[in-house]
């Protein structure tokens, strides 16, 4: 299975920024947290990991993840989930399951992170749970491959 894990705005900034609510893992943590995760060992899964602070490049590597197959795509858009129309058009036009994951409890901070664009594009919401919340995303995109929409076994 071939999954695509993009970063968005300012998660190049891990373990730097507000460490009280991301944590003090760096970005090269993260990446490799999710990819030596050992119950993903026996999976054959093929990650390929991106970060940008730029919207277009977010919406282009969506439309890679289409014309080089990928199976799934976990997105963390950081400050886009809020506001871009263009990723969340993205999402619906490659048609590829995603599942949206936050780090924060989006819910729980500002009135502004409760607005989520990119969301209704997805599969699926996973927030407030650090970086573990990628690896639920993993196991999602799993099941969802399996035929098994609800995540159920």
């Amino acid at each position: 299975m071939k999954i695509m894990v993009i970063n968005g705005s300012n998660l190049n900034m891990l373990g730097i920024r507000e460490k009280n609510i991301y944590g003090t893992f760096s970005y090269d943590d993260l990446c490799k947290y999710i990819e030596t995760y050992p119950e993903f060992n026996d999976k054959n899964i093929e990650f390929k990991f991106l970060q940008s602070n730029v919207e277009g490049e977010i919406v282009n590597f969506i439309q890679e993840a289409y014309n080089k197959k990928y199976d799934g795509i976990i997105l963390n858009a950081g400050g886009y989930t809020h506001t871009s129309v263009a990723i969340h058009d993205a999402i619906k036009a490659v048609n590829i399951p995603t599942v949206e994951v936050h780090i924060s409890n989006i819910h729980a901070r500002e009135d502004f992170r409760k607005v989520c664009i990119t969301s209704p594009a997805c599969i699926g919401q996973i927030t407030g749970l650090g970086k573990f919340g990628y690896i639920l995303g993993v196991k999602f995109l799993l099941q969802n491959a399996q035929g098994d929409n609800n995540g159920n076994k």
